[in-house]
């Protein structure tokens, strides 16, 4: 590969002492992520300079490359070449999936992420926790790590105070809205019964810790008038592969109401053409969920396929549009929602709207008479009692409960009495 990209100097990147055994499995690696051949003569080229760097820093061996290392080569690129300080990003993205380096968290010995390390450890291990869960409350530890400044003072845990909670807890509270902070609430109370049972702490603080009340039900689900719905997804520009694949995760979020978690999570796998079903695997449940494949959503993810598959060794239906190739994030999925909003020119809210395209099936399915069990079923709910919550939405079937306001005074004092 090597001799393709650079015929004439091929040979002075394959002699090099430290890169040159790995430097045309490398370009081909980078080949396969879809990056351009302009990008790929570009990187290839700055391998002598990031080895020279790490020859003056000792370095004989790619095993031997630590996290100072990276950042020492980045800030020596960006003297000399500040447009291409992503080629250290790409070459150590291509050493850890050879397992030619250990991973970054692996190397970092910090006080913060010892702690970090352990109590992702004691999540999985102790608590079973869902591999989401341990993210968001490891989040929240290391926001009080730093908090604390636990880096330049590592016996500050010992010294912990509930004024220190609460001081930290006001600050997160100038960000968030009351129920975020009460899911903050939550995950610091565990990780407080984490240090409490290492004797890192003294026990019983995370019961000093007053979480904001939040009524059940105190605000409707969002929700969009499936007409808004419609003209949304007609309004995406399906020339390009990018416009084509949003579209297509839309649709289904439409048609489907999965999460924007559920989408992102499907594979090839999952499509079962013969037998015209969809497997729905429920990232936040755990449970798979299988709908019919109907004409409209096989015909999307025909033409979607057709023109964009993904590249071996991705089985992922929707993957990044521009290189490397890699998994969308469902951030990635909320940050298409809101582009594609703008440029539609429709009236929708800034924040949220990609989940409110689930709620707008929901009412869309209840106004055409499904029960409420099925729904609950579609959706993928447990409990009944998270799909009454979309009736509340069915505004103009609520109105007709109501009874009519008599206009004989007559009347009134019958009501009255």
């Amino acid at each position: 590969m090597i001799r393709t990209l650079c015929p004439a100097s091929s040979r002075r990147y394959s002699s090099l002492s430290i890169f040159g055994p790995i430097a045309d499995d490398f370009s081909r690696w980078l080949v396969n992520q879809r990056y351009s051949r302009a990008y790929l003569k570009h990187r290839i080229c700055l391998l002598p300079h990031i080895e020279a760097i790490l020859i003056r820093r000792g370095i004989r061996h790619v095993k031997e490359i630590e996290q100072a290392d990276w950042r020492a080569c980045r800030e020596g690129l960006l003297r000399r070449f500040p447009d291409l300080t992503g080629t250290t990003n790409a070459l150590e993205r291509y050493l850890r999936a050879q397992n030619l380096v250990s991973p970054a968290d692996q190397r970092v010995t910090g006080t913060a992420n010892e702690y970090l390390r352990a109590y992702a450890h004691f999540l999985e291990t102790v608590c079973g926790a869902a591999a989401s869960t341990t993210q968001q409350n490891s989040y929240t530890a290391a926001e009080f790590l730093a908090y604390l400044k636990i880096e330049s003072h590592p016996d500050r845990l010992r010294a912990v105070t509930p004024h220190d909670l609460e001081s930290f807890l006001k600050r997160i509270s100038l960000r968030v809205s009351r129920a975020s902070l009460r899911a903050v609430v939550v995950r610091l109370r565990s990780f407080l019964r984490f240090l409490a049972v290492r004797g890192e702490i003294p026990s019983g603080l995370d019961r000093q810790i007053d979480s904001p009340r939040v009524y059940r039900e105190e605000h409707l689900p969002g929700a969009l008038p499936w007409e808004t719905v419609r003209r949304f997804l007609d309004s995406i520009d399906r020339s390009s592969l990018v416009g084509l694949r949003d579209f297509t995760m839309f649709f289904l979020m439409a048609i489907y109401g999965l999460r924007a978690s559920d989408v992102v999570a499907l594979t090839l796998d999952n499509i079962h053409w013969r037998a015209r079903k969809i497997s729905i695997s429920q990232q936040k449940t755990g449970t798979v969920l299988e709908l019919p494949l109907t004409d409209d959503a096989g015909a999307a993810l025909h033409e979607y396929l057709k023109k964009a598959p993904p590249p071996a060794p991705f089985r992922q239906i929707f993957l990044s549009g521009n290189a490397p190739t890699r998994i969308l994030r469902t951030t990635a999925v909320s940050a298409a929602f809101r582009i594609w909003a703008r440029r539609s020119g429709l009236d929708l809210p800034a924040r949220g709207a990609c989940h409110r395209i689930r709620h707008s099936y929901a009412v869309f399915l209840l106004r055409k008479g499904t029960p409420v069990k099925t729904i609950g079923d579609i959706l993928g709910h447990r409990t009944l009692q998270s799909t009454w919550t979309y009736l509340r939405l069915s505004l103009e079937d609520l109105r007709d409960i109501g009874l009519p306001v008599p206009q004989d005074p007559k009347g009134w004092k019958a009501v009255r009495s």
